[in-house]
């Protein structure tokens, strides 16, 4: 029998409410006191409060963090800049996983199997799930925390539900900012987990050490991963839901997959991606899933390779930020937004090329741009 302090009823619930509402709130394992909350919510906190919250692993203040960290509010940036400035030496010290793949393969119940499982041998996850956004408010669904309903109890996981903002593939721009904060707060295990459309997983392979595709048995996957060139970024393959009357079809996949692995060169030099199979229900796999990946930091670390993989994507991540300021630079001007909703209008009635258009704007920019 559950004890009546389990739930409790939210202030939108009607006064006289029965038990009609299918919906109840559970408090949390570890309930905050409400003076923290409010002093969280309320109290302006300065760099210092920010970094030391952080480096303390204080939950409140470092979801604060990464909220002003992800924040695209012009005033918001020069703050951001110098906590991570302070937090960055604290950094790098985790392995960083990026785990994709189509919808309805299983990847949240997988990175729930798998981070309970580093989490019993000792580690500390972080789990940051790019989340869809609404298309209408673009908020986050933030789903992921009620899929992964035992991991994020957990007081050694983090979990980080982002809405995906409509950016590429579905991945924030502030997300590597965001494995800084974690980072720094003693997580050594991140996992990134991305919607598994568009080309998310390219940009998630920029910003992490080692790649995981998870995918499913006869859902036609297997020719349209190599399509889309996929397969090739991986490090790791996993054939999911190996279990019950699908694990057949889930070993026949992993086999496919293994062939194709062998005409394909490998994206980490001194490494053969290989493909598994594993089912988050049983549990099977996913102690093999973590030895290959403890095997990938051993090789790569012993040849080189670790360290200028991380090299290069601090480098790509210079030039992707550039091209990120120079994109807002444009349309946060106030002679271009003026400009667009006419330029607009002629595309529309076709008084315009697309072409003739751009042009326009990008030499209205030029113009009144100061070097």
């Amino acid at each position: 029998m559950k004890n009546k302090n389990d739930t409790y009823k939210p202030d939108w619930t009607p006064k006289n409410a029965g038990e009609e509402f299918a919906v109840r709130v559970v408090k949390g394992v570890q309930k905050i006191s409400d003076t923290k909350i409010n002093s969280a919510k309320t109290k302006n906190h300065e760099v210092e409060d920010l970094v030391k919250g952080v480096l303390t692993n204080d939950r409140v203040l470092l979801a604060k963090t990464i909220t002003l960290v992800e924040s695209n509010a012009r005033a918001h940036f020069e703050k951001a800049q110098s906590v991570l400035h302070k937090l960055l030496p604290h950094s790098g010290n985790s392995i960083r996983i990026g785990i994709s793949g189509v919808p309805g393969a299983g990847k949240s119940t997988l990175i729930e199997s798998l981070g309970m499982y580093l989490i019993e041998h000792g580690h500390k996850v972080a789990v940051l799930t790019i989340d869809p956004s609404s298309s209408i408010t673009k908020g986050s669904i933030l789903g992921d925390k009620t899929r992964m309903e035992k991991l994020s109890r957990e007081d050694n996981c983090f979990i980080r539900p982002s809405p995906s903002g409509g950016t590429l593939g579905g991945v924030t721009r502030k997300s590597r900012e965001t494995i800084i904060v974690c980072e720094a707060a003693g997580y050594d295990i991140i996992l990134i987990e991305t919607v598994g459309v568009g080309q998310s997983e390219i940009t998630v392979r920029s910003m992490v050490d080692f790649f995981l595709l998870v995918q499913l048995a006869g859902a036609g996957d297997e020719l349209q991963g190599i399509k889309k060139g996929v397969i090739e970024i991986a490090d790791a393959i996993v054939v999911n839901k190996a279990d019950g009357n699908n694990l057949q079809k889930a070993n026949i996949a992993r086999s496919e997959f293994a062939n194709v692995l062998h005409y394909l060169k490998p994206v980490t030099e001194g490494w053969q991606t290989r493909a598994f199979v594993s089912s988050a229900i049983t549990g099977q796999g996913t102690a093999d899933i973590w030895k290959v990946m403890q095997r990938f930091v051993e090789i790569t670390r012993a040849s080189g390779v670790f360290e200028k993989r991380r090299t290069e994507q601090k480098i790509e991540w210079t030039f992707r930020m550039i091209e990120d300021e120079l994109k807002d630079s444009f349309y946060n001007k106030e002679i271009i937004k003026n400009e667009i909703p006419r330029l607009k209008l002629d595309i529309e009635k076709g008084n315009i090329l697309p072409t003739t258009a751009a042009g326009k704007l990008l030499k209205l920019f030029n113009s009144n741009s100061s070097i």
